[in-house]
């Protein structure tokens, strides 16, 4: 009998891909833009201080786009702002608690689209929304 191919991200990546924004789609989670979604895991997985302008150095796009960006993360409380202690100027972004337990859900959510993609099938929106529960 044949040994099954081992899944890779670079021969899987379109499939992956596809489960994972299906996935999102599918879910009751926030609907997040890319640039929302990449100042948010910015924010999660690098060390801070976040700032706008720091922020969008990183990303190499306008300070204003940020600030949309930030706003939008702001409004679902999955970031919040904090007046930098040492200069009152400056303005850090900061996960919240709700943001955190964000992140985990779509880490859950990705590992479910890397198995569809390995397994060949669609993401099942029942699977997803139980997340929710």
């Amino acid at each position: 009998m044949p040994r099954p191919r081992a899944w890779t991200l670079e021969a899987d990546l379109p499939a992956f891909l596809k489960g994972a924004v299906v996935g999102l789609v599918r879910s009751d989670e926030r609907d997040l833009s890319a640039r929302q979604l990449s100042v948010f895991l910015i924010c999660c997985t690098l060390p801070g201080p976040h700032t706008v302008r720091g922020l969008a150095a990183l990303l190499n796009i306008a300070k204003p786009a940020i600030t949309r960006a930030t706003d939008r993360l702001v409004a679902a409380r999955l970031v919040k702002r904090r007046p930098d202690p040492t200069d009152r100027r400056s303005i850090h972004t900061v996960v919240t608690e709700t943001g955190k337990a964000y992140l985990q859900q779509l880490g859950s959510l990705l590992a479910d689209a890397a198995a569809q993609a390995e397994a060949g099938s669609e993401p099942q929106a029942d699977t997803l929304r139980r997340r929710r529960s």
